[in-house]
């Protein structure tokens, strides 16, 4: 019974993540490390999650303005392994602050931002760090 529970575990995990890749594996098209790709759609389905237009974001970057196609967009991510990204709700790095460590975040509409929002189309700053 422990072998197959063994075999279980990483199977709903790799579905509960969906279409997301895994933070080890997010790379630009050179293949270079990148902190973090940010997505702009979501879905009820975790099987459709990180879809849409992906925005790539490099070991180092500052944006304390993003660009105004980004801007309130972003609706799932994934942080590269060793990072750490955080963002803001408004610019320039002004209003709700939020940090995500290496992973995949789905659905930004679970994460809570304060007491009745959510982070699914409120980032407009953000600041991407690697070790």
């Amino acid at each position: 019974m422990r072998a197959l529970s063994f075999c279980i575990v990483p199977l709903l995990a790799s579905l509960a993540m969906g279409l997301c890749p895994q933070p080890a594996d997010i790379k630009d098209g050179e293949g270079n490390r990148l902190c973090a790709r940010l997505y702009a759609d979501s879905s009820p389905y975790y099987d459709e999650c990180c879809a849409g237009d992906v925005l790539d974001v490099r070991p180092g970057e500052d944006i304390p303005y993003i660009i105004p196609r980004w801007n309130n967009r972003i609706s799932s991510l994934v942080v590269g392994t060793r990072c750490e990204l955080t963002v803001w709700s408004k610019k320039p790095k002004e209003g709700s602050t939020k940090k995500f460590t290496s992973g995949a975040q789905p659905r930004l509409a679970e994460v809570k931002k304060g007491v009745f929002g959510t982070w699914d189309d409120s980032i407009s700053s953000y600041y991407c760090k690697c070790t």
